[in-house]
């Protein structure tokens, strides 16, 4: 669930884009410069959220065992795994808008309102 929410908000920023990067390719980027660009956006966001989520699943984790008889939230494996499985999801999810903005003609996307 988390690739096909992760894919939607991508996807819709690429199209947000679709100007900008059809002035790039018009303007001589390459292929490759385009999918690096959303790639760096993606790492970017991917960085902040998995943050922002360890520091809040931390905080939450120790709030709930105060409140919890015998709850135990010290595995930081399972930390490690969660962070691992949502950053290989996220890059994935992606792959595919920077694949698709690599393909834009720039003419069409120049136009593209």
């Amino acid at each position: 669930m988390a690739a096909v929410g992760l894919y939607g908000v991508l996807a819709y920023t690429v199209a947000q884009r679709t100007r900008e990067i059809g002035l790039r390719m018009a303007l001589g980027a390459d292929p490759g410069e385009v999918r690096a660009l959303v790639m760096r956006q993606v790492t970017r966001m991917t960085v902040i959220s998995g943050a922002a989520g360890l520091v809040a699943a931390i905080g939450l984790g120790r709030a709930a065992r105060s409140l919890l008889f015998e709850l135990q939230n010290t595995d930081p494996m399972v930390k490690v795994a969660s962070v691992a499985a949502l950053t290989l999801v996220t890059l994935g999810a992606g792959a595919v808008p920077a694949w698709r903005a690599s393909r834009i003609e720039p003419m069409i996307a120049l136009r593209h309102e």
